[in-house]
This record gives C-alpha cells, sequence and structure tokens, in this order.
C-alpha cells in the first residue's frame, strides 16, 4: 500500500531527527572513525532521503560527494584557507579585490580587541559560520558572547562534519577584515557565483544574510532562475550589478582548473572583493526545487579522467 501524507511526514521528521543527531556527532569528533564513503553515504540519506550513487552520479548533489571522495588536490588546501587565499587572489587577480586585512592571529588569546575599530568582521580561517561581525551596532556584551565561542571554532576541524577534504589539514587561524557595507549600513549583496571549468553559469544572491536571509538565482545575462535553494527567494529588486562583467572575469581566473568551485564576491561602492572559495555548495547535501534545476546542474560537471586521489 501506498505511505499515506502523514507517514511520509513521520519519516521525513526521524530522518531530519537522525540527521542532526549525526551532525552533532560528528561536530564532537565522535565519527571520526567512520570511513569516509560510509559516513558521507549515510549522511546523504538522512538529509535526502535517497541513496547516493557513486557508480554513474548525475545530479549535482550527487557530483559534489564524488568529488569530496576522488578529487583531492593539495592546492584545494589553500583554496579554503581564508588568509592562504589571499596570496592566490592576489597573484591571479590582483591585491585589488582582497577586502583590507586589519591583521591575523593563530589564537584567541592574541586578538588585540582594544585596538580593533567600531566595525570589523572577524572569520576562522580554517571553517565555515564562524564568524563575528561587528557592524558598529552590536553591544559589547553580545559581542563578549560571540568572543566566548572562539576557543570552540578554533579546535573545531571541519572535515569531520561532512568529509569536506579540503579543510582537513588547514591550520586554525583568525583573520580579521574592515567591515563592508551595503547601501542601506547592513552587510552588501552576496554574490555567489558557480563556475565549472573555470567557466561562471549561474550567480547565488544573498540577501540580508544574518537577519532575514532570502536567496536568488540568475544565469551570467541576470535572467532570474525560476528556482528555490535552501532560503525563500527575494521579491524585491537586485539590479543587474554595474561591474557583473568584472565579476565574471574575476570568477573564471580564479576558478580555471577545478571541475567546479564556488567564488563569492562583493560589490561595494564600485569595487569588486573576494569573499572566498567554496567546493560544496551546501556541503553537496541541499534540496532544489524544482528537481530538475539539481540535474542541470549536475550535467555542467565534468567527472571525465576518473578519480583523482
Amino acid at each position: 500500500m501506498a505511505q499515506t501524507v502523514t507517514e511520509k511526514i513521520g519519516f521525513w521528521r526521524t530522518r531530519i531527527w537522525l540527521f542532526n543527531k549525526m551532525c552533532g556527532m560528528a561536530r564532537h569528533n565522535m565519527l571520526n572513525w567512520v570511513p569516509d564513503k560510509t559516513f558521507i553515504k549515510l549522511q546523504y540519506y538522512l538529509k535526502l532521503g535517497r541513496r547516493l550513487n557513486l557508480e554513474k552520479p548525475a545530479l549535482y548533489n550527487e557530483k559534489l560527494q564524488w568529488i569530496k571522495l576522488y578529487d583531492r588536490k593539495p592546492i584545494y588546501n589553500k583554496f579554503v584557507d581564508k588568509i592562504a587565499v589571499r596570496d592566490y587572489v592576489a597573484r591571479t587577480v590582483g591585491k585589488k579585490y582582497l577586502v583590507p586585512m586589519i591583521c591575523t592571529c593563530d589564537s584567541e588569546d592574541d586578538i588585540p580587541w582594544d585596538e580593533l575599530p567600531r566595525k570589523y568582521v572577524l572569520k576562522c580561517s580554517h571553517g565555515s559560520s564562524c564568524n563575528i561581525i561587528q557592524d558598529g551596532k552590536k553591544s559589547e556584551s553580545v559581542i563578549m558572547r560571540e568572543r566566548a565561542r572562539l576557543p570552540e571554532w578554533m579546535k573545531r576541524n571541519w572535515y569531520w562534519f561532512s568529509r569536506e577534504w579540503p579543510y582537513k589539514d588547514v591550520k586554525p587561524r583568525i583573520l580579521i577584515e574592515q567591515y563592508l557595507e551595503g547601501p542601506s549600513g547592513d552587510v552588501p549583496y552576496d554574490y555567489k557565483i558557480l563556475c565549472f571549468d573555470g567557466k561562471p553559469v549561474y550567480i547565488i544572491v544573498d540577501v540580508d544574510r544574518y537577519s532575514d536571509h532570502k536567496r536568488n538565482f540568475y544565469d551570467v545575462n541576470w535572467v532570474r532562475q525560476d528556482m528555490f535553494n535552501r532560503h525563500p527567494g527575494y521579491d524585491g529588486d537586485i539590479p543587474r550589478p554595474e561591474r557583473l562583467d568584472e565579476m565574471l572575469d574575476v570568477a573564471a581566473k580564479l576558478s580555471k582548473g577545478i571541475r567546479h568551485i564556488r567564488i563569492d564576491l562583493y560589490d561595494v561602492e564600485g569595487k569588486i572583493y573576494f569573499g572566498e572559495m567554496t567546493f560544496f555548495h551546501g556541503y553537496g547535501m541541499e534540496v532544489f526545487r524544482p528537481r530538475e534545476f539539481e540535474r542541470k546542474l549536475g550535467d555542467l560537471i565534468s567527472l571525465n579522467g576518473g578519480k583523482k586521489n
């Protein structure tokens, strides 16, 4: 008999509960003993509710999992290191695209808190979503609460969370950069450019990332795509960036020679700034609607050349 709607919802809730439990255990290094392929297959099934096809991957998420396991070039460690990648960006496209740096620190104890400007962005060099953003509006008590999380962030190895190999050997450090302001004083639009073999194809635009996160997809001609990915779409007007061609050129140069990578850029007061390089959008386990768009993205990733370990 076919499952009822209630049964399907119940199964989905159980699956997501197990996925969250698995992620929590992984964050605390309780699953480090599990082989990469086994871990990825189980995490993928719990998150997306389907088996992972590594023999003949076709969907975008499937191919990202294949890349995690079989495309492991040492240079990738540099690309995800938020401090080391600055040298690559400077050599490849020029220093003018780097966000002005305030300082770097080897540990949280080295941070000159009393000397920092009123606005700044603090990032851990070795991971994701471990930032302190001081926009000049946060109280000292809020910043102190955020600072209290730094020791935990610095001890964490993001590789064990979803087996994204590039993060495995990145040295934990701290980068403090100048705060970039959007037109309204908040964080600027985040342009995430999906590149395939050095060719930009789609642009994700994240709006209000730290408050009311919205997300739109565009092609390189700035035609909005009718699709949904994790965050609701933004209904307001996102004008075509005046320097879109320059952004695409920067993304193409930074992604040259890489099967697939996401290049994050900002456009602030007529200047383009580099954000970061990401190999696995949503760690390769995000839901796309319509489903056809996930296959369309997958078709853009060439796995020719076999397993490169």
